[in-house]
């Protein structure tokens, strides 16, 4: 655990790259071959644009990575935070506690907050129009909607008090199971409900994609499905009764276009109806 915390705070930028890619690939690979299901589209010209916003994600968090350094440095200097406060118990408990700490408020609480005030929701809401769900969709976010994910990071850091080691740990988590939780693949029922106790599945989280209420605002989980049972966001549809999109905007062609998506989160704001 020692040595994993030591690499991961002094990680390379290629390598933190060579994961986010080498996540795509892999996941891309086992949709190619294992489809949960045969989605009638063109592949490649939807990861182009969700590809897009994959390069806005990265330019954003890397832009912005040495307020991350600097806020973590600074809890560690002051003693501020959970994990200082709690800094006698094993290594690995740390991390697991600084881990889930900080996916919880700068993934969970966050997703929840995107879906409950609207401001927030306008942005947000380009991530729930692709009418095609596939592992490139986890990075399918306005340039806005990044930024306000890492001031919700931040807020993670600040309260925790995590080490560079562990933040970086659970950033590079954080990029392979929302790359898995989206792909389009399906684990065995069996298989998932046991995952399902500890992780966000696809069986899971394909469901928070699902284009009417109350399913849109639930399972808002990405790496530990704990905080929707703790928090009673979870919900559960059959895979074959999951519908991708938003009802607000069910409108697919332009959902494809990059000029609509950017422009969305400035457009009046559409209540969704209750069913």
């Amino acid at each position: 655990m020692e040595y994993a915390i030591n690499y991961f705070e002094t990680i390379p930028s290629w390598h933190r790259s060579l994961i986010l890619i080498g996540g795509i690939a892999f996941f891309w690979m086992l949709e190619s071959g294992w489809p949960a299901r045969l989605l009638n589209y063109r592949k490649h010209k939807h990861a182009g644009l969700n590809f897009f916003f994959t390069a806005t994600t990265i330019l954003v968090n890397f832009s912005l990575a040495g307020l991350l350094l600097w806020l973590s440095d600074w809890t560690q200097i002051n003693q501020w935070g959970v994990l200082p406060l709690l800094s006698g118990i094993p290594l690995w408990g740390q991390v697991l506690l600084g881990v889930a700490l900080l996916d919880l408020i700068g993934a969970y609480f966050a997703h929840w907050s995107e879906h409950k005030i609207k401001v927030l929701w306008g942005f947000h809401l380009i991530h729930h129009t692709d009418h095609e769900v596939d592992t490139t969709t986890a990075n399918r976010h306005h340039p806005m909607e990044s930024v306000i994910r890492f001031g919700f990071t931040l807020l993670a850091v600040w309260v925790t008090g995590a080490s560079v080691g562990i933040i970086m740990l659970y950033q590079s988590l954080s990029v392979v199971l929302s790359q898995f939780n989206h792909a389009n693949i399906l684990l065995p029922k069996q298989l998932n409900q046991w995952v399902q106790w500890f992780l966000v599945t696809p069986n899971m989280h394909q469901i928070h994609h699902h284009h009417q209420l109350p399913y849109t605002d639930a399972n808002y989980g990405n790496i530990f499905s704990i905080w929707d049972r703790i928090f009673g966001t979870y919900q559960y549809l059959p895979a074959d009764q999951v519908v991708f999109g938003v009802d607000t905007y069910p409108d697919a062609a332009k959902n494809s276009d990059l000029k609509h998506l950017l422009a969305l989160a400035f457009k009046p704001y559409k209540s969704p109806p209750q069913h």
